[in-house]
């Protein structure tokens, strides 16, 4: 099993508060590799709040391609954070030239675009750069948007975090998200490795997901660009949030009807049991087969976890007004919040959805048998 941590908190957060989670639950991962999403950036970048940012791993080579590639769209750069590393890495993380970090100016023919094609041009970008970085083995993606940044690297996490020097004051934000990696294929590919991201939108998942072949074939019938990759079966979890959210236009408390439907002699007696059959059947396909807990983040910084049917994998919510943390284990949340009311963590069960909004005030917690907040 993997371990999953993040935190939302008013105040910017180190990633090394994730990092030392997700140490402290080292049992349940073996290693292999960490992920860290950062949104709700805090230091030089709240100054570029609205500037998009390229995460991502370069040769010296691919570094040049990029720059070219960006040059001739109209891209500049505003700023970057630079990480300058020891001559040689430690015991199984790999070698690696550039991990950049980069806000850029938006060209000026795209001044008086839409919103939602703005959103549209950034994501094809990224796919691009993705793309050429498969051909030549020169770079690796991981995001290009505003107000976020990932770093995703091979080896344990703790090793990795004081190799690239984490705890540094550039590197503050309000919500973190980070898994320590339980790797299941033959070869590491950190394509593969949690949390994934799309158009502001990303989650992270403890678990396997057995019925990810019909979900994959009903996203990528969706003829939407961004959803294609898929080294993990967990990749599917971040598309139907993203499809939810910008395709059907629901609110999280549409999410685990969308992936756990209720039973049918459930939906009886549902407040809105018509029109949830009618989502059920013509959302079959994204039905997932667990077990998961699923941690998540939407684009207005709002954090989430929910739970399958099955509730075989640890997941807990805890922490006080201002600080909330999602942890694996209660000894993550111990290390992050040691000075909560421990007696108020809740762990969700398959019919909860446990969330904290931007507010950061309190965790709520909705269940799939109450009625949908929506106008139907």
């Amino acid at each position: 099993m993997c371990r999953l941590f993040a935190i939302t908190s008013e105040l910017p957060c180190s990633p090394m508060t994730a990092i030392t989670a997700l140490d402290v639950m080292k049992e349940g991962h073996d290693g292999s590799g960490v992920g860290l999403f950062m949104t709700d950036l805090a230091g030089p970048w709240e100054e570029f709040k609205g500037a998009p940012i390229l995460s991502g791993i370069f040769t010296n080579k691919g570094l040049k391609q990029l720059d070219h590639y960006m040059m001739e769209l109209g891209f500049t750069t505003k700023y970057k954070l630079s990480i300058k590393l020891p001559k040689a890495p430690p015991p199984g993380v790999p070698k690696r030239d550039v991990y950049l970090i980069r806000a850029y100016d938006y060209p000026e023919s795209w001044e008086g675009l839409s919103q939602e094609e703005v959103n549209h041009r950034l994501m094809m970008i990224r796919l691009q750069l993705r793309q050429m970085g498969l051909d030549t083995g020169d770079m690796v993606v991981f995001s290009f948007w505003p107000d976020v940044i990932m770093i995703k690297e091979i080896g344990d996490p703790m090793t990795v975090a004081e190799y690239l020097g984490l705890d540094r004051k550039e590197l503050r934000a309000r919500v973190i998200m980070a898994q320590g990696r339980q790797n299941t294929n033959y070869a590491i590919n950190l394509y593969a490795c949690h949390p994934f991201f799309i158009q502001g939108i990303a989650t992270m998942t403890n678990g396997e997901n057995t019925a990810f072949v019909p979900i994959r074939e009903f996203l990528e019938s969706r003829g939407f660009p961004g959803y294609i990759g898929y080294q993990s079966d967990s990749e599917v979890f971040t598309h139907i949030l993203h499809y939810m959210y910008y395709k059907l236009g629901f609110g999280i408390e549409m999410y685990k009807h969308l992936i756990t439907p209720l039973q049918d002699r459930d939906l009886e007696c549902h407040p809105n049991g018509s029109f949830l059959r009618h989502i059920k059947h013509t959302c079959r396909r994204l039905t997932i087969d667990g077990p998961n807990c699923v941690i998540g983040v939407l684009p207005d910084k709002t954090m989430f976890m929910v739970q399958d049917r099955k509730k075989l994998r640890p997941g807990v919510v805890g922490g006080k007004p201002g600080m909330w943390a999602f942890s694996s284990e209660i000894c993550g949340l111990d290390a992050a919040i040691p000075d909560r009311d421990k007696s108020k963590d809740f762990q969700p069960m398959y019919l909860d959805t446990a969330v904290v909004g931007s507010d950061r005030k309190e965790v709520k917690i909705w269940r799939q048998t109450e009625p949908l907040p929506l106008q139907l």
